[in-house]
């Protein structure tokens, strides 16, 4: 099943800490490491999950960053580094988006 396959890839993407030097994965890396075409992998992720490949890579990047935001010391900019985005105002911006609040917020209210 694709949804199961392309959650597969993004764990092991993070696992092998591919993102230090590739960066986030891109729609066309994911596409490309499962065989399909990008737009056709984005299809079948709207058609099951009623979201779009970017939005599923977006949501699984917040996750982990919730994560190493409530479990370390580390800032939202070396978390931003180290989950491969080259800019932490991005990270910054995406996580708003998905959250609601920015990193600092986040960890202030649930710490």
């Amino acid at each position: 099943d694709v949804v199961s396959d392309f959650e597969q890839l993004l764990k092991d993407y993070y696992n092998q800490e591919k993102q230090l030097e590739l960066g986030i994965p891109t729609v066309q890396y994911c596409g490309e490491a499962l065989n399909i075409s990008p737009k056709y992998l984005s299809d079948l992720l709207r058609k099951e999950t009623g979201q779009s490949t970017q939005d599923h890579i977006h949501q699984y990047i917040i996750e982990k960053a919730k994560n190493r935001l409530l479990n370390s010391n580390k800032s939202a900019s070396e978390i931003a580094y180290a989950l491969g985005f080259e800019y932490p105002q991005y990270f910054s911006k995406i996580f708003k988006k998905k959250t609601t609040m920015s990193p600092n917020e986040f960890r202030k209210i649930l710490n």
